[in-house]
């Protein structure tokens, strides 16, 4: 028997429960915004400005270019390098001519990058010139080189650039630098309907090979216009890109939905959290989407002033729980209620957001427009009544079509309920009897403590109530006496101290028994993946291997 969809009695008044989806590629959304708003900034970078009018035309020419490489529709476009104007005009250059994006993170050293060039079958590529020699060294044929700095400048900027990104290419054989690319003459874009390939961001891999996320123009759109609904952008919007282009989070909520709205984008090419402050106040950005370690790392900046934020009227998040701790603060000190939402590269990022005026803190939220989202038994697939931990499941237009060559990895990922197909997400969570979704963890993520499971994404959300923490990070680790025991990293606060005595005893007034962590470690910080997460499973593995080698 199939149960309902989540109860949504709190869905925001005056808001359309469906939407209807453009039938166009992401390219016409660009020739509207710059048809209505021609001479309207619609890139702002350190100091440099791009009109719509402008950003078209070198997307046109920058296109032409890349057919006369032999691109176009459905062909797979690698896009490396760094927030900047370049990224946004390699991307609708790509969509004129009807192909796929594929977005990847400039941490990439050259094997890695070559491996996303075998398994999308990629042959040009814009890159950034700081990643120019790993580019060819992974083997890519065919590079436009863009110095993604070019026209940025401090002093009209206000803020310090970042370092080692102004770099002039020395391209060699047949590759050419941007400019050189901008000169050729434009080409007729391509019919290109709405089920057409669009974008195909990579999973981070953590459970085996990273996997090609099939998105096509309408997915993209379902959360580009979604996400202007859900918080009531407009023209004379300002959104600051401090997440990269290449996640699907920083892609959709801080470019896409500027794009398509005619608002305008501050890009920072690197998250500095000075820098971010700054450019929140000059440039009166009204809309900001981030990650809760950018949110811990702004507030505590020594300069950090609740003033600086005062031009924002919403401030959205997701890639993890903020912890309520952490949202009170900021609410007690801005004013500022953190919209928490969830969602994943295969739903080309939000599919659940908290609604405006009725946020919990540590959740995130309830089904978006068209969305249905089910909690389901690990084991049997059956659903799961509210208050009880299961997989998160979902269904909505936003989801992926599947991965990328990998029918077995596709099927696995998707189930049936009711003759309805359910991605899988393998997070672990449970809804309310008010229809809010909570996440308890990763599926595979787990400590089994003597039997008792214990999720440490909701140890770590604990932790980060004790006034010495700044950030922490549970794993866990092999123990004699209950199989497994969970290991606390802590980075603690500058000019506060602690022991891991003084912290267990607290723990243990915050959790139960089983979950507080028996052993802590004390470190200067904690390593991350390129989307700003904390890197938890390298940390797992080398603490297992060094005690398996003691």
């Amino acid at each position: 028997m199939t149960t309902a969809p989540a109860p949504t009695r709190y869905w925001p008044a005056g808001k359309p429960r469906s939407l209807t989806l453009p039938a166009t590629g992401l390219m016409h959304s660009l020739h509207v915004s710059a048809d209505r708003y021609p001479d309207k900034v619609a890139l702002w970078h350190y100091g440099r400005e791009i009109t719509y009018r402008e950003l078209r035309e070198q997307a046109e020419r920058l296109a032409g270019h890349l057919a006369a490489q032999g691109v176009g529709k459905g062909d797979r476009v690698a896009v490396w390098m760094q927030n900047s104007p370049a990224w946004v005009i390699s991307a609708f250059a790509a969509w004129h001519l009807g192909a796929v994006v594929v977005p990847l993170a400039p941490m990439l050293q050259a094997r890695e990058f070559g491996f996303f060039l075998q398994d999308a079958g990629i042959r040009v590529g814009v890159v950034g010139a700081e990643l120019y020699e790993r580019a060819k060294q992974g083997g890519l044929a065919h590079a436009v080189v863009a110095n993604v700095m070019r026209g940025t400048d401090a002093a009209r900027a206000g803020v310090a650039l970042p370092d080692g990104l102004d770099l002039e290419p020395e391209v060699q054989g047949g590759d050419v630098t941007l400019e050189t690319a901008l000169q050729a003459a434009p080409v007729p874009m391509a019919d290109v309907s709405a089920d057409d390939l669009c974008i195909m961001p990579y999973t981070s891999g953590t459970t085996g090979l990273p996997k090609g996320c099939m998105h096509t123009h309408r997915s993209v759109q379902a959360n580009v216009f979604g996400a202007g609904v859900w918080v009531d952008s407009s023209v004379e919007d300002v959104f600051l890109a401090a997440l990269p282009f290449f996640h699907v989070t920083g892609f959709i909520n801080s470019l896409m939905g500027a794009v398509s709205s005619g608002a305008r984008v501050v890009i920072m090419s690197r998250w500095d959290r000075d820098a971010a402050r700054t450019l929140i106040r000059t440039q009166g950005v009204t809309l900001w989407t981030n990650t809760p370690t950018m949110v811990i790392d702004l507030m505590a900046s020594p300069h950090f002033d609740p003033a600086d934020l005062g031009s924002l009227r919403s401030v959205t998040g997701g890639g993890a729980s903020l912890p309520a701790s952490v949202g009170q603060r900021l609410l007690d000190l801005t004013g500022i209620m953190f919209l928490e939402g969830y969602g994943l590269s295969e739903t080309m990022a939000q599919s659940h957001s908290n609604p405006k005026g009725r946020q919990k803190l540590q959740c995130l939220g309830i089904p978006l427009f068209n969305v249905d989202s089910r909690i389901v038994d690990i084991e049997s697939g059956q659903e799961l009544p509210a208050g009880q931990t299961g997989e998160i499941v979902i269904r909505g237009p936003q989801v992926m079509q599947g991965y990328w060559n990998r029918p077995d990895a596709t099927a696995e990922a998707f189930m049936d309920i009711g003759g309805q197909r359910f991605f899988r997400t393998g997070d672990l969570g449970y809804m309310d009897d008010e229809g809010y979704f909570f996440f308890a963890d990763r599926l595979k993520r787990m400590v089994n403590v003597s039997g008792m499971k214990v999720w440490p994404a909701e140890v770590e959300n604990l932790l980060h109530g004790h006034a010495a923490i700044q950030e922490a990070c549970v794993i866990s680790v092999p123990d004699e006496r209950s199989g497994e025991r969970a290991r606390a990293l802590v980075v603690l606060r500058p000019g506060m101290s602690a022991t891991p005595a003084e912290l267990e005893t607290w723990a243990r007034e915050q959790m139960a028994t089983y979950k507080v962590p028996r052993d802590w470690q004390f470190v200067d910080s904690l390593p991350r993946s390129p989307t700003g997460k904390v890197a938890w499973r390298p940390l797992q593995e080398a603490a297992r291997a060094a005690m398996q080698g003691s």
